[in-house]
């Protein structure tokens, strides 16, 4: 059975415009995922990329350009400058983190409708995910205790650290990132089609 490295933001705007599509691939192939939240500025740093602030000007309009044009293929709902953006990501990438050690300890959440929850909230409903209240929220729209956005700080704080080391030293270097058995590589929402192909022996 094939397996997915997930490397992601939770502010990532097309990591949003993925959709559940992700999941749905995976279902498709009975491949696993593994969801893990990163600081994508010291992955941008360690990889020749910059933050969105850092960016030339042209490169800051494209991109609007582009968040437009997806919004529209993808039919999600999008602001594309939401209120609460940038924010702090480390407080919903903790209970993400948290969340799936709960699966894997025999709990039963859709880890998929909370990394999208948490993605439209910033998106679409204009959410600070910084706040405890709409992790929380979150939390419980997927199925987990929305306790986890308290629990496992220490946790949550090193596994972030972990997969921020880890997606550089596997070659990560934007969000979305899927890798799939730790060698072939998608970066980018709009590369998913792609993904779906490698895992039907397609590509």
């Amino acid at each position: 059975m094939a397996h997915i490295d997930y490397y992601f933001v939770t502010l990532s705007p097309w990591a949003y415009l993925a959709g559940m599509r992700l999941e749905e691939i995976a279902a498709r192939h009975g491949a696993s995922i593994t969801y893990k939240p990163a600081n994508m500025e010291q992955v941008f740093a360690a990889t020749g990329g910059k933050p969105l602030k850092e960016r030339s000007q042209a490169r800051q309009d494209y991109r609007l350009q582009e968040l437009r044009r997806a919004k529209v293929k993808t039919g999600l709902d999008m602001v594309t400058w939401p209120a609460f953006f940038p924010t702090n990501a480390a407080p919903s990438s903790y209970a993400i983190i948290a969340a799936q050690a709960a699966n894997e300890a025999g709990g039963n959440g859709d880890m998929g409708k909370l990394v999208h929850g948490i993605l439209r909230a910033v998106w679409a409903e204009e959410k600070n995910v910084a706040e405890d209240a709409v992790i929380r929220d979150c939390l419980t729209a997927a199925g987990f205790d929305p306790a986890l956005a308290d629990s496992g700080l220490l946790t949550g704080a090193m596994a972030f650290e972990k997969n921020t080391e880890e997606a550089i030293q596997v070659g990560a270097f934007g969000a979305p990132f899927y890798i799939v058995d730790g060698t072939e590589k998608f970066w980018g929402q709009d590369r998913l089609d792609d993904l779906d192909a490698y895992l039907g022996g397609a590509l």
